[in-house]
């Protein structure tokens, strides 16, 4: 099939590269030219284990290409696909301007029967009540269908191909037959619904996810005052097959594009139905004070004013660069306000973390060289390079990930 991908941020080139690496013909589109460029030339924008190389097997394959012109992707594709932000407003509901925007580029093009695909997180109702009047507008046959997707940094291009399910939403049996041909030769099962349902499915499966790590993080609280390693009460704990142990992992609280924001936006949602939203309200209250539960373990050991502090891992989590939301800026802004002088590594967030501390925090270029330079270091991401034990002798370490060190003075935020 030919597919026009209209965005090409994480979720748009997710889709893209593994849309044509099952045999399809994918136009990414994109209002970024410096971004479009980098596609053509098999740079990812974006950082994702597999990503880079998936890329150029299908520009070389002459399966995947990027453009400005929307006109032309849209009108010689089968499928479109909206693969947009939706950021969050300061009131915590979700921005759809952008949205509106692609799908009145959509509306303006269709020069044939199309299915018009929202893979964007977006709020129940928005697919129906927003999406369709516009596509309404240019007259012309479509179908629809609201496709969430369920990916996670670090293992995107595998959740996609070979995740637990495709959600359908769709307003028709002929959406459905396309939608069912287009994910044909994917593992996956298929749950068909209707757009509604299924953007509902989406903010309620991340909620959940985010919920558990709260749990974990409010145990791990009530843990660390006790002497108990939390880690072992939820190895325990995820054995019950009800529960799992996925997300039950503690430490500074859970970051990224998804979680917080999707959390924000369902409890707005919740409340414009006169429902207060209180389990995920707290939710949030326990993840915006985790990431200083660090600072506090630290002042446990040493007075951070005035000295040198090394932070390792600036992502929310390892597998990605991405700092949206990151504890890391929180914790780090925390420490220089108690006048801490701020060392920081990540091995693949470092651009994206000057962007925001540049001229306020020392870039060390190795995990060593960070840890060198610092009276103290917090561990805030777990990437693999952090495990090495010989890096913290003779170090005050405090770990926000649970990382076995050989530090003169270790501690864990919830063990």
């Amino acid at each position: 099939m030919k597919i026009a991908v209209v965005g090409s941020g994480y979720v748009g080139l997710t889709t893209s590269v593994c849309f044509a690496k099952m045999g399809h013909v994918v136009t990414c589109i994109d209002i970024d030219n410096k971004k479009v460029d980098m596609i053509n030339s098999g740079e990812p924008p974006i950082y994702e284990e597999g990503m880079k190389e998936l890329l150029q097997s299908m520009i070389k394959k002459s399966s995947l290409k990027a453009t400005t012109n929307s006109k032309e992707g849209i009108t010689k594709s089968e499928i479109v696909f909206i693969c947009v932000g939706t950021p969050s407003s300061d009131d915590g509901s979700i921005n759809l301007d952008y949205i509106k925007s692609a799908a009145k580029t959509i509306s303006e093009n269709l020069n044939d029967y199309k299915v018009v695909v929202v893979k964007s997180t977006v709020v129940p109702g928005t697919t129906m009540n927003i999406v369709k009047p516009i596509l309404d507008k240019s007259g012309k046959a479509f179908g629809l269908s609201m496709n969430p997707e369920f990916l996670k940094e670090g293992t995107a291009i595998k959740d996609f191909l070979e995740g637990d399910r495709v959600v359908l939403g769709v307003i028709d049996s002929k959406t459905e037959e396309k939608m069912r041909l287009l994910y044909k030769g994917f593992p996956q099962k298929i749950f068909v619904t209707n757009p509604t349902t299924a953007e509902m499915i989406k903010y309620s499966n991340n909620s959940l996810l985010a919920t558990k790590i709260s749990f974990a993080n409010e145990v791990g609280n009530v843990c660390k005052k006790i002497g108990i390693d939390v880690y072992d009460v939820m190895d325990a704990v995820g054995m019950d097959k009800r529960i799992c142990r996925s997300f039950l992992d503690a430490g500074c609280g859970f970051g990224g594009s998804c979680f917080p924001k999707d959390v924000k936006a369902l409890i707005k949602k919740g409340e414009e139905t006169g429902e207060p939203m209180t389990l995920l309200k707290s939710v949030m209250e326990v993840n915006r004070k985790q990431p200083s539960k660090i600072i506090a373990l630290l002042k446990n050991h040493i007075n951070p004013k005035g000295r040198k502090i090394c932070i390792l891992g600036l992502a929310f989590k390892k597998g990605t660069d991405d700092m949206r939301e990151s504890p890391s800026i929180t914790i780090i802004n925390e420490l220089l306000q108690l006048g801490a002088k701020v060392v920081a590594y990540d091995p693949k967030a470092m651009e994206n973390a000057k962007k925001i501390f540049d001229g306020k925090v020392n870039f060390a270029k190795s995990a060593k060289e960070a840890v060198d330079e610092s009276d103290a270091v917090l561990i805030i991401t777990d990437w693999d390079e952090f495990k090495k034990e010989d890096l913290y002798k003779g170090k005050i370490v405090i770990a926000g990930r649970k990382i076995k060190t050989a530090a003169a003075v270790y501690d864990g935020i919830c063990w």
